[in-house]
């Protein structure tokens, strides 16, 4: 089942035509991408992953189930592009009541410096059997530096160095780098950031596989939908058929006529992480040189309680990208009411998700009316294959959308500002 894309609600706003022109005018940054003679064109390594990542599998699986059988709970320690990529799959395909991957916890740290989140973290962890999973290609990165340091503390004292040794995996550098100097002293099991991948990139390898396979999700289902995605949009030179040409040149229009933020839409809570990595895939590549379509988010129709009168009535600066989940797996039914008092039994007997889904369509419909273009992103099922294939298309799409702006959408000079000035006041 093949995600597909409509542009329809963006036609009030851009012309068809421009659409596939720009597109067409789009397959020379496809190939620029393809033969790595554009901007950043060291960080190309990502373009290929869906066929080397298959490779890569076997050690990790084997790896995961280790982790699975030393303990109950693992952490996971990164920032950015070295734990977006994963929270976001495990937060997409669990339950969200109960841990349905065999009662194993996931747990993220290093995404802040939250000294009560840490605090709360050790406090949690202490006395408990845990394995950690450090992800950093330097292993000097503020944020994730200062929770291992805690953490391999703890976990040293709960277990000995000797046994908290095997349980310490990093991911890291092949050659160089802190992280890379204490694995190679402590004996740490180790797989490789490729050099030529940047973190917000990296979702297809161990960055984000491991992760994935130690909470139980089907890292081969999702590898096989981002390799099909890659035949469609990477190996794809017809335009009209192809989806990250397609994307980029709707949003670059739209953006060119005033449309200045993203809103990425889903009505599946799930997807929340989803557009939290998106937001860092765009807006780290893309906004540079005073450019850039400003990237944001929205759940609904939960936030239609709080940010739809902006959205509905607010100045008309944006646009949305809706993820919109076509089938979904439960099956449940509202209920009828005696007494009616809520006077929702016209809608008794019906599913929630065909609620949802006209709750879907009719929003959509209000906000073309109120001049805000919709371009649609239709998921026939959220499980690992479509998501290998949305993630690939997004990745895909940036290079192409960065191009057409012309910046570099493989570096992130802007990101050093806040750390120099943090390090100075700290006195570095």
């Amino acid at each position: 089942m093949e995600i597909t894309l409509n542009y329809k609600g963006c036609l009030n706003f851009i012309d068809e035509n421009d659409i596939y022109a720009s597109a067409s005018d789009s397959l020379r940054h496809l190939q620029s991408l393809i033969d790595g003679d554009g901007q950043g064109n060291d960080f190309l390594g990502w373009i290929n992953l869906p066929e080397k990542a298959i490779y890569e599998i076997g050690a990790i699986k084997d790896t995961a189930e280790m982790l699975r059988r030393n303990a109950g709970i693992t952490v996971i320690v990164g920032i950015g592009g070295s734990y977006l990529g994963s929270k976001s799959i495990i937060e997409a395909l669990k339950n969200p009541f109960e841990d349905k991957h065999d009662l194993h916890k996931i747990i993220f740290a290093g995404q802040n410096i939250s000294e009560d989140y840490l605090a709360s973290l050790l406090d949690y962890l202490q006395n408990k059997t845990f394995n950690l999973v450090v992800i950093s290609k330097s292993g000097t990165t503020t944020e994730p530096a200062i929770a291992f340091r805690l953490l391999r503390e703890l976990l040293e004292k709960n277990e000995g160095k000797e046994t908290a040794s095997k349980r310490i995996i990093a991911v890291t550098d092949s050659k160089k780098g802190a992280l890379r100097q204490l694995a190679n002293i402590e004996g740490y099991k180790t797989f490789i950031i490729p050099d030529n991948v940047g973190g917000r990139y990296s979702v297809f390898t161990p960055v984000g596989l491991l992760p994935m396979a130690i909470a139980g999700i089907n890292i081969e289902e999702l590898i096989i939908g981002a390799r099909n995605m890659a035949v469609r949009t990477r190996d794809n030179k017809d335009v009209k058929s192809n989806p990250a040409l397609i994307y980029a040149a709707v949003r670059n229009l739209l953006y060119n006529n005033g449309k200045i933020i993203e809103l990425l839409i889903n009505f599946e809570p799930g997807l929340h992480y989803v557009a939290e990595w998106w937001k860092q895939l765009f807006g780290e590549s893309e906004g540079k040189e005073g450019k850039g379509i400003f990237p944001a988010a929205a759940d609904l129709t939960t936030d239609l309680h709080s940010m739809g009168q902006y959205i509905q009535d607010g100045k008309r600066v944006l646009f949305e990208t809706v993820l919109s989940v076509e089938k979904n797996t439960s099956n449940l039914i509202i209920p009828e009411e005696k007494k009616d008092l809520d006077k929702l039994n016209y809608i008794a007997g019906k599913r929630i998700s065909e609620v949802n889904k006209k709750a879907e369509e009719g929003t959509i419909m209000a906000h073309i009316d109120g001049k805000v273009p919709v371009f649609k992103i239709n998921i026939p099922l959220l499980n690992e294959n479509s998501l290998g294939q949305l993630m690939y298309l997004f990745e895909i799409s940036c290079g192409i959308s960065g191009y057409i702006l012309g910046v570099n959408p493989f570096n992130q000079p802007g990101v050093e500002a806040y750390k120099k000035n943090m390090f100075a006041l700290l006195g570095k």
